[in-house]
């Protein structure tokens, strides 16, 4: 590593460190995949992508992955001061398989479960990710990350605000876009220590560039092969698609970086603003209905076990 590149690191670290703009980019983050699901239902309107045109469906996903990997390579630049360096070998192997899981096994049903639920709803089953990774890390991670009476309490509250939400005709969709949603969340929890591992062989730029651009490309293959077309009808269109792509590279990197800089607990437990901004969003964007009674109590229990989950004890952990 040069010095200027060394200087530009420790700069980075700096800012990304500060509680002040920690928090205030935690909850950036979170407001931009708050927002990723009602404009991925815009993006359909847009494109004029039917809910039942899965192969349109896998077309449009791969081109926002393809494009947000672009913007890692850019965001790498820009704060590296170089390009990521690309592994080889079986590292490359392990990179690449990691984007068929990770993105597009994962998005395959997550973008199948955005056309066939409201975004209100989609967007509290998502969140379940949050309950099942502490549940999951539990058993995988040992004692290094046990279960606790906050985190099963935590646990219980989110699981309980999801079964509110579902009071209904299963939260304005159908069963399989539910069990779609939670195949992707499943998906989703399971790839994070995959991804924890593969990031220790490799720069952590270039696993996402892979894991972005291989998976979006294995997407858009697919769906090209099942006869999946995009048509871009406005330049409107073409503006949210580049949105949904800038929250998958600019995501990627600050969440990276802020949880190089920061206790996990200070920066995680601001996901309770990611359903909150999904419910808005899904209202002022796709007419959905705001002040549905099941939305918003199972808003509420949500970000509470959210917030149980995440709040670590004062005293094992120095803010």
């Amino acid at each position: 590593m040069s010095d200027n590149t060394a200087v530009r690191a420790a700069k980075l670290d700096k800012i990304f460190g500060t509680p002040v703009c920690a928090v205030l980019l935690a909850i950036f983050c979170n407001v931009l995949w708050g927002s990723a699901f009602p404009f991925i239902k815009l993006g359909y309107r847009l494109f004029s992508i039917d809910s039942g045109n899965t192969a349109s469906i896998f077309c449009f996903a791969g081109v926002r992955f393809m494009l947000g990997s672009v913007l890692v390579l850019l965001g790498s630049i820009l704060l590296q001061g170089k390009a990521p360096r690309l592994p080889r070998g079986r590292v490359a192997a392990e990179c690449c398989a990691l984007g068929l899981w990770q993105t597009t096994a994962q998005y395959a049903f997550y973008y199948i479960a955005v056309a066939m639920l409201t975004g209100a709803f989609g967007g509290i089953l998502n969140s379940t990710q949050s309950f099942l990774g502490v549940i999951f890390a539990h058993f995988i991670y040992g004692n290094a990350d046990r279960m606790t009476p906050a985190k099963t309490l935590g646990c219980a509250v989110g699981f309980a605000g999801v079964l509110i939400g579902t009071i209904g005709n299963h939260g304005g969709g159908s069963g399989w876009g539910v069990f779609c949603m939670m195949a992707a969340t499943v998906i989703f929890t399971l790839s994070g220590p995959w991804n924890k591992s593969v990031t220790k062989k490799a720069d952590s730029f270039a696993v996402c560039f892979l894991n972005l651009f291989v998976g979006g490309l294995a997407l858009f293959v697919l769906g090209t092969v099942m006869g999946g077309r995009l048509h871009v009808q406005s330049a409107l269109a073409a503006v949210v698609m580049l949105y949904l792509a800038f929250i998958c590279g600019a995501g990627y990197i600050l969440w990276a970086l802020l949880m190089k800089n920061n206790p996990v607990s200070r920066i995680a437990i601001f996901g309770f603003v990611n359903p909150v901004v999904n419910v808005l969003l899904s209202a002022v964007l796709n007419g959905e209905p705001l002040f549905r009674w099941q939305y918003l109590a199972a808003l509420v229990f949500v970000c509470m076990g959210i917030w149980l989950v995440n709040k670590a004890p004062a005293k094992k952990e120095k803010v």
